[in-house]
């Protein structure tokens, strides 16, 4: 009973990771293409600075870097 219990466990971990890195990766890809559709969002989240596509590509590709990230601990953990 307890191993599978922890079966479960990991495979809810696994795919909470891999649905991370989705994420990561759709929103990274979407902010780098149309950083146009991102500004009211920006405006918002960076409220006392004003948000500019430059400041958004910038977080699009750290969005980027943070899933190839948690893919690599993801790899890494089975091995």
């Amino acid at each position: 009973m307890e191993e599978t219990s922890r079966i479960g466990i990991l495979t809810v971990n696994t795919f909470g990771l891999c649905v991370g890195v989705q994420l990561g990766l759709v929103f990274g890809l979407a902010a780098i293409f149309w950083p146009d559709k991102f500004m009211p969002l920006f405006d918002i989240l960076m409220f006392p600075w004003a948000a500019s596509c430059r400041a958004i590509r910038a977080n699009g590709i750290a969005a980027i870097g943070v899933s190839l990230l948690l893919l690599v601990t993801r790899l890494a953990c089975y091995h």
